[in-house]
């Protein structure tokens, strides 16, 4: 992989600080477990809370877990004063989502001024090993910061 520049040197602590604010990493337990310039990784462990009916982590939470990874991947890249949105993103669903532990590593492919190509791996972790589940590529875009307040 390539390594990247940052634009914003304090690009970790924007990147922790919007992590804990996201509040659906909080709900499936997600944690931000590696940071680098074009470099997150995010970690869970399995719930059966979060299972489809056969009992592998849902589709629709591997999904998000790597959605998330790629985001804060762009977003160590992304000036200060910006963040960043997803404007598409494909899943390729390579096995059923099972293990103790599931890691997202999302990296940046390409950076652009506007927009940034993403890749992520999912994988389940037991005692065997690790075992890739799931692919995510990720097209995302820089955008001047303006969140909202969201009531809770």
């Amino acid at each position: 992989m390539a390594v990247w520049t940052p634009r914003n040197i304090d690009f970790a602590e924007v990147v922790r600080d919007s992590f804990e604010r996201q509040a659906m990493m909080a709900t499936i337990g997600a944690t931000l477990v590696h940071i680098a310039p074009g470099e997150v990784d995010l970690a869970m462990e399995y719930s059966p809370a979060l299972c489809q009916q056969n009992g592998f982590l849902h589709a629709g939470v591997v999904s998000t877990l790597a959605d998330s990874a790629n985001g804060y991947a762009a977003y160590s890249l992304a000036p200060a004063g910006t963040d960043v949105l997803a404007v598409e993103f494909k899943i390729n669903l390579l096995a059923p989502a099972r293990g103790e532990r599931f890691i997202a590593r999302g990296r940046v492919l390409r950076p652009g001024r506007t927009l940034t190509a993403c890749l992520c791996d999912v994988v389940g972790i037991d005692s065997t090993g690790e075992s890739l589940v799931a692919t995510m590529m990720s097209t995302l875009i820089i955008r001047a910061s303006g969140a909202v307040e969201v009531p809770r």
